[in-house]
């Protein structure tokens, strides 16, 4: 079997973004300017990656980055298993003291392992994984053998945990920025991290 590049971009910025307010599946944002420049730069560095197909979540923000960068034709889909993480009753506020605490909560009970745990009544990262599977079935099915995947911060590190093996525990251990992005390598079934969390481009 032929190997694959898999490219994950999380999102240009948005205004939730810019304001610290909490930002998940069910807040459907548009890019703001920054984010749209983001996107840019981020387009001049796969301006010069042949891409086979593109993947983004079912949420506009991921659609807008996408359009920003020079993909050379490459087809788009989009797959909601890509979604970022639902934060429940929290999603749209603004992180008040109760909410940053509640927030800290139940980050800090993921790391203990307690992965059922969800903020608000959304998701909890075992949720996320299951619908990311498959997505990722789909992906590994076609034939594309460069492919890139626009997404959202608190879903790649689930994503990146699980393909590459590690506890859903460790998924902090993968920083993200807006439209930065990590490139895997899948062969035999298996994923091999080849760039971390790269931001060169948006300085």
């Amino acid at each position: 079997m032929k190997s694959k590049t898999i490219y994950l971009l999380r999102h240009g910025e948005t205004d939730f973004n810019k304001k610290g307010m909490v930002q998940g599946r069910g807040v459907n944002a548009s890019l703001n300017d920054t984010g749209r420049e983001q996107a840019k730069k981020a387009g001049n560095v796969f301006s010069k990656t042949q891409l086979d197909l593109i993947y983004t979540s079912a949420l506009v923000r991921t659609h807008e980055t996408v359009a920003e960068l020079n993909t050379n034709g490459a087809p788009i889909r989009s797959h909601e298993g890509f979604d970022e993480i639902s934060w429940g009753s929290q999603e749209g506020k603004e992180a008040s003291y109760d909410a940053k605490n509640l927030y800290a909560d139940t980050v800090n009970g993921w790391r203990r392992g307690e992965l059922t745990l969800n903020v608000g009544g959304g998701e909890s990262p075992i949720q996320v994984m299951e619908r990311q599977r498959i997505a990722m079935e789909e992906v590994l099915e076609t034939g594309a053998e460069s492919i890139l995947i626009c997404m959202h911060g608190r879903a790649m590190r689930v994503l990146l945990c699980w393909l590459l093996n590690y506890p859903l525990n460790y998924m902090d251990g993968f920083p993200h920025n807006n439209c930065s992005y990590y490139v895997l390598e899948n062969r035999d079934n298996s994923f091999t991290l080849k760039e971390f969390n790269q931001t060169r481009h948006l300085s």
